[in-house]
């Protein structure tokens, strides 16, 4: 397990290139900005530094197209606007968005991007915005959303197909089904809310399988596209699930990571029981977030970004053991 420092603020997002270890790229969202590695993690630069910017511009999310490197289109959330680079983190666009500018706190990818250019950014207060032209522009998409302050976003494996979007917020859950044109309110225990982390099983055009991370009440689980709910586990003490990540193992079954408070844990049973993950457990300095860029197969990375600016890069254990 090797660690990394990069700055001390917190890292807010992280993402990576799948082929990050031998060359890619993986980026850490931050208080002060947003930094690139190219060696595995090992060192890190000011991804902004072609924008020679006089103050720092405090990045919250960022996420990747599915091309593979160098075509690989970076998208980071800021206040205000939606920052794009078409050359792995090298140089950028900003994409202004409506004033008041709006907080954007989560950026989902369109699973078939290279064919249909659709990228969508959640925001604080404003609801959310949807871009049809790869991130050029932008406008928001709340038609149906009684409640703008999101803090989830969730795209459908199967987007291509069923065009459907999740987002969590402070009163709940909504869904769309086409393309986030527009939205319906979900049927959530509004007592659970805020929900704050959203993920849908790598088989969900099947199962329906769609998961909710709380803030104080849980992990709630839903087989029939949310119609119905189940709560399926409770930490102990003040842990709000920030951050679920759901992947295949490549046995034919997948597996559910949950950032929950300050404890890195997994499911091999879709969400109803528990195990701490061993590379978390003994760090000194709390997770904020967590990133699988080959998917959740044993001996295949992890990248876990915490409070006090370090990047641990770890290895995904064997769930069988």
């Amino acid at each position: 397990m090797a660690e990394n420092r990069i700055e001390q603020d917190s890292v807010y997002g992280l993402a990576a290139t799948p082929d990050f270890l031998e060359g890619g790229r993986c980026f850490a969202a931050r208080a002060s900005g947003l930094y690139v590695s190219s060696d595995g993690g090992r060192t890190w630069r000011d991804a902004y530094r072609s924008l020679a910017l006089k103050t720092p511009l405090t990045t919250v999310t960022v996420a990747l197209s599915p091309q593979p490197a160098p075509e690989t289109t970076v998208f980071a959330g800021a206040l205000g606007g939606v920052l794009r680079s078409t050359d792995s983190g090298e140089n950028w666009l900003t994409a202004t968005l409506p004033t008041p500018p709006p907080y954007v706190v989560a950026i989902a990818v369109s699973p078939e991007y290279e064919s249909d250019g659709l990228v969508f950014a959640a925001t604080m207060e404003d609801g959310v915005f949807r871009s049809w032209d790869r991130g050029a522009s932008w406008a928001a998409w709340n038609f149906g959303l009684l409640d703008l302050n999101v803090y989830a976003l969730a795209i459908s494996p199967d987007f291509g197909r069923d065009e459907t979007l999740y987002v969590g917020t402070e009163s709940g859950i909504f869904s769309s089904t086409n393309g986030g044109r527009a939205w319906r309110e979900v049927p959530f225990a509004m007592e659970a809310a805020p929900v704050l982390s959203l993920a849908l099983s790598p088989g969900y055009a099947a199962d329906g399988i769609l998961l909710a991370g709380t803030e104080a009440s849980g992990l709630f689980r839903s087989a029939d596209r949310g119609a119905s709910w189940q709560r399926v586990y409770e930490w102990d003490g003040d842990s709000a699930v920030n951050q679920l990540v759901v992947a295949n193992t490549g046995s034919g079954s997948w597996v559910l990571m949950a950032l929950a408070g300050t404890s890195v844990s997994y499911s091999r049973d879709g969400g109803s029981h528990w195990r701490s993950l061993p590379a978390a457990a003994s760090l000194d300095a709390a997770p904020t977030c967590i990133c699988a860029p080959q998917g959740l197969a044993a001996g295949e990375p992890l990248l876990l970004g915490l409070e006090d600016g370090r990047v641990i890069l770890a290895e995904i254990p064997d769930w069988q053991a």
